[in-house]
């Protein structure tokens, strides 16, 4: 964690995951709460509301993470504010957008035959889409492991001014080819929870909400239980 401090788009990005979680908590209780209120119409009206604060949090969690990749777009594959258990379920710099349809599959129980079918169609949609940004940060990878980039990248330290200058090109090209792949992958995050949220009615959106935040808060904590075991 030291070595993430010296950077300062990381240093802000921690400070701002601090706060981010504590209030996830916080709209985690609320939600539950409302989970369990009968319905009425002051329900509808709460649930509403809340809806539009929570998706109004995960935008802030985009905003920032978009700031901190135009300083460092790399440190988001891999960010060392994350638990060792967190990374292994990242997906192009986050959640796979399909990870919201699974909790939807598993937290409502009451879809019409309508929404069903509309949940099916967004799940294509949006697994097609996953395909094909898997198959583009694969080619991205590829072209990192090319034979000029990768005999460049072993030489650092003994290489001539040419040598330099293409090597400054290759990895400026890399971090824009980085770029446009986490760009697209928040932009289909964003996409699928919309989607979601169009199909679901607003008791339904809050369980799923809920569902969705004990999953990130879950793993969180099992992660960093883990670290600290293995550090001890």
């Amino acid at each position: 964690m030291a070595a993430a401090a010296a950077n300062p788009a990381r240093k802000r990005f921690i400070a701002f995951l601090g706060g981010w979680l504590e209030r996830q908590q916080t709209f985690l209780d609320q939600l539950l709460c409302l989970v369990d209120l009968p319905s009425s119409e002051n329900k509808a009206h709460q649930q509403r509301h809340l809806i539009e604060q929570v998706l109004c949090h995960y935008q802030q969690y985009f905003a920032e993470k978009a700031l901190t990749a135009e300083e460092d777009v790399f440190v988001l594959f891999s960010p060392p504010w994350l638990s060792s258990f967190e990374r292994t379920m990242l997906w192009l710099a986050g959640f796979k957008p399909s990870l919201v349809l699974r909790m939807v599959d598993s937290s409502v129980e009451d879809l019409t035959a309508e929404q069903a079918r509309e949940m099916e169609a967004v799940k294509g949609e949006t697994r097609r889409e996953e395909r094909e940004l898997s198959e583009t940060m694969a080619r991205i990878q590829e072209s990192v492991a090319a034979p000029p980039i990768l005999a460049l990248a072993r030489r650092v330290g003994r290489l001539m001014d040419g040598e330099i200058s293409s090597l400054d090109l290759a990895m400026e090209t890399l971090k824009t080819a980085m770029l446009g792949v986490f760009e697209s992958a928040d932009g289909l995050r964003g996409l699928t929870v919309r989607k979601v949220v169009e199909v679901l009615s607003p008791e339904q959106t809050v369980k799923v909400l809920a569902a969705v935040a004990q999953f990130q808060l879950g793993i969180r904590r099992l992660g960093l239980q883990r670290d600290s075991q293995q550090q001890s």
